[in-house]
């Protein structure tokens, strides 16, 4: 499957409540209703969750400010993505669909890009979701690269080196699912930024973390949590750039998933 992460931030002069209304009532049923034409297999609202541990993620590592939330969508292949689009009537709903977002994202700051999942923790079924009502929360973070590293170099290591790190710590640290996101180097990703206007550079990818609230700040905790986290941070320290990445706590919003 391929899979695109839209990553969200809200007009200046919009509350995030009403940004959050917004796309929940208005813009989701938008997408959904046109799910079939475009041939989406699964379709997800990520919403950032007012949470004091935010400001504790950005001081533990000096990292951005979140973004407001995030699109995710997947399909069973990049050939279904680019028979979707090739048709007049694909063409149209994706207009309609960005001519909405329009009303409530700054586009410009809004970075999009199509990747694919390395799972690294991930429990069997996967149906592992931090919905509202959940004790669950998605622990989302998008990652770049020292400028001095190249997409390959960050992602290989990101893959085979710090993976297995966080795999040998996921217990102390109450991980219940760990999903790695690279990046596609795609012509797809301009295509669809071009359409918005979007300016914010791609990131190299993003990882997920489902973790019980309060199970994760009684490990964060304790002695054994904290010498994790520790060393995950200082092994983070040599391929991602903290002052241009984000980290945050999410709850998810299932609207599609065949």
């Amino acid at each position: 499957m391929i899979r695109l992460t839209f990553l969200l931030r809200r007009p200046s002069d919009m509350s995030l409540k009403t940004f959050q209304d917004y796309r929940r009532n208005r813009h989701g049923p938008m997408v959904a209703s046109y799910s079939a034409l475009l041939k989406i297999r699964k379709y997800v609202q990520v919403q950032m969750i007012e949470d004091p541990l935010n400001e504790e993620f950005r001081n533990s590592r000096g990292t951005a400010k979140p973004y407001d939330g995030v699109e995710e969508v997947w399909w069973d292949s990049r050939e279904d993505v680019l028979a979707a689009l090739r048709s007049s009537e694909g063409q149209e709903a994706l207009r309609i669909l960005i001519e909405d977002e329009k009303k409530f994202i700054d586009l410009k700051r809004s970075p999009l890009w199509f990747g694919y999942e390395v799972p690294q923790i991930n429990p069997v079924p996967e149906n592992i979701v931090a919905t509202e009502k959940s004790p669950l929360v998605k622990l989302y973070y998008v990652l770049h690269h020292h400028i001095e590293q190249s997409l390959e170099e960050a992602q290989f290591y990101w893959r085979v080196s710090h993976g297995p790190k966080v795999r040998q710590v996921g217990q102390a640290i109450r991980t219940i699912r760990y999903i790695q996101v690279h990046r596609l180097d795609d012509k797809l990703n301009s295509a669809f930024a071009e359409a918005r206007g979007i300016e914010e550079a791609l990131y190299f990818g993003h990882a997920e973390l489902w973790l019980d609230r309060a199970e994760m700040l009684t490990s964060f905790s304790a002695p054994e949590g904290i010498a994790a986290l520790e060393a995950l941070i200082e092994d983070e320290r040599g391929f991602i750039d903290f002052s241009r990445s984000a980290l945050w706590l999410t709850k998810e919003h299932i609207f599609i998933n065949h």
